[in-house]
């Protein structure tokens, strides 16, 4: 199992992360990105405080931590900027806060996502072709996520994405331990987004790449 997409007390989740990491151990996962909500507010210090746990865990536990942020509510037009400052800090995975369906999230967030080529758009809600076109062409990994409410438009977005070649990942945005995903939830969100099996193979194959592994 690999997740790209969980909440420490970094930002909003209730885990320290080292917790976090040591309750997907137990579930057998091969990474964890700790992806904690950013602004440019706190970027620096959650990049600098995520990549101190990835370097005091890895190495002396079998869960590969990668350190990120996911930019949150960040205007379109400062997408860019925040992101190459993210990954000059030191952040090894950049996920974007997508136009979920039930967040006032700014109209086209998306597409600002996908152009400044962040590693994974999550919860995207109603892409567009175009968009999902474009994140196939730019690299950018689109969410299926665990998370109820925004997992309101996986199907469509599976189906969007699959039309267009784009790839796909499954997160949990997990928050709380009981956000924690296992390998049946994941699997059972995928075929429910309308993934056959081998679909589903190919997006933990994605999430592997994009873990490093």
């Amino acid at each position: 199992m690999i997740d790209l997409h969980v909440h420490t007390l970094l930002s909003d989740g209730t885990l320290l992360p080292t917790e976090l990491v040591r309750r997907v151990e137990m579930l057998d996962y091969e990474a964890v990105a700790l992806t904690d909500h950013v602004d440019a507010g706190n970027l620096e210090s959650v990049i600098a405080a995520g990549r101190r746990v990835a370097e005091s865990l890895n190495g002396v536990q079998p869960v590969k931590v990668v350190p990120g942020v996911e930019l949150t509510h960040v205007p379109p037009p400062l997408i860019q900027a925040m992101l190459q400052r993210a990954r000059d800090l030191g952040a090894e995975l950049v996920v974007v806060h997508g136009e979920t369906l039930v967040e006032p999230v700014a109209p086209g967030t998306n597409r600002a996502a996908i152009e400044a080529g962040a590693d994974v758009l999550a919860h995207p809600g109603l892409l567009t072709p175009e968009e999902a076109s474009l994140a196939a062409d730019k690299g950018v990994a689109l969410e299926l996520t665990v998370r109820g409410g925004h997992n309101l438009g996986n199907g469509h977005v599976a189906r969007v994405a699959l039309a267009a070649g784009a790839a796909l990942v499954i997160n949990s945005d997990a928050h709380v331990p009981s956000d924690i995903m296992t390998a049946a939830r994941a699997r059972l969100v995928a075929l429910g987004a309308g993934l056959t099996e081998d679909q589903y193979q190919e997006t933990i194959q994605h999430s592997r790449r994009r873990a490093g592994l």
